[in-house]
């Protein structure tokens, strides 16, 4: 019976992007990020039950971005830093966009605002 519906409403289709392919350019806070479809773990990469590269959006808490005045750019999905304040309490799967300090930006991009996560101008 669910065969059925799922072939029905939510056919296989074969994807057309491969990995290393452009899949959008965001400009956001005076940067510019360019987006390619790829894999977070390369065990994606073998795995059956990812079908395709998906796009893969910078790990800021690796390589650190920078608006030009030093407000650190982070993601919706970024896991977050001890500066969290949030509606919610701080959980292992909070994430910065449920942060007073998070400003949404283009796409899933944003800044942290938080004064303590600018770089120090020693």
């Amino acid at each position: 019976m669910f065969s059925k519906l799922i072939q029905n409403d939510f056919p296989l289709t074969e994807f057309t992007h491969k990995e290393g392919d452009l899949y959008k350019i965001v400009t956001t806070f005076g940067k510019t990020f360019e987006l390619m479809y790829g894999y977070y773990e390369e065990c994606d990469r073998h795995s059956p039950l990812v079908r395709s590269p998906v796009p893969i959006y910078p790990d800021f808490t690796k390589e650190p971005v920078y608006t030009d005045d030093g407000t650190p750019f982070v993601t919706m999905m970024q896991d977050v830093c001890p500066f969290y304040k949030g509606e919610k309490k701080r959980t292992p799967d909070s994430t910065c966009d449920e942060c007073k300090y998070f400003k949404h930006g283009e796409d899933w991009f944003g800044i942290c605002t938080c004064p303590k996560n600018k770089p120090s101008s020693d």
